[in-house]
C-alpha cells in the first residue's frame, strides 16, 4: 500500500495543536495547500463527518470521519473509482511541546499507479500541511 509519514514537533501545547489541526473550515486560510473546504454536516469533527476538500492541482474530494479520538487524532478517507485514500492526523505530548504526524495511504486496484502520478505532490502537500500547522500553533 503506497503512502508516507511526516512529523513535526512544535513549539506549543497539544491542546492548541489539536485546535488548529481540527478546525478544518479554517485550513484554507492556514494550510496554502487548500483552496476550499466545505462542511457537509454541522457540529465539531465526529465518526461519520463528511467534508468536501478542494487542493490544487486535485479533484474535489469528500472526506469522511472514519476514527477520531477527541484531542489527539482523527482519521479519515476518500474514495473514487479503484482508489481509497486514507490520512492520519496524530497530536501527541512531546518534551518541546507537540509531535504531530500526518500520514496518507493509498489502496485501491489503481493505488500502484494512482501513488505514481502524484507521489511528489502529495510530499510536498503534506510537508506544507504539517509546517502551516506548526507556524499557525506556534503563533498564538
Amino acid at each position: 500500500m503506497p503512502g508516507l509519514q511526516h512529523a513535526v514537533t512544535i513549539a506549543a501545547p497539544p491542546e492548541r495543536v489539536w485546535e488548529v489541526v481540527a478546525d478544518v473550515e479554517r485550513w484554507p486560510e492556514r494550510i496554502p495547500t487548500v483552496d476550499t473546504v466545505e462542511r457537509l454536516d454541522a457540529g465539531p469533527l465526529a465518526v461519520g463527518s463528511r467534508t468536501r476538500l478542494k487542493q490544487p492541482r486535485l479533484s474535489p474530494a469528500v472526506w469522511t470521519v472514519t476514527e477520531l479520538t477527541n484531542g489527539s487524532s482523527f482519521t479519515w478517507e476518500s474514495r473514487s473509482a479503484g482508489i481509497t485514500i486514507t490520512a492520519d492526523h496524530l497530536v501527541e505530548p512531546h518534551p518541546d511541546g507537540t509531535r504531530l504526524t500526518l500520514a496518507l495511504r493509498m489502496s485501491g486496484p489503481v493505488a500502484g499507479l494512482a501513488w505514481l502520478l502524484t507521489r511528489s505532490l502529495t510530499k510536498r502537500y503534506v510537508e506544507t500541511e504539517a509546517a502551516s500547522i506548526r507556524k499557525t500553533a506556534e503563533t498564538r
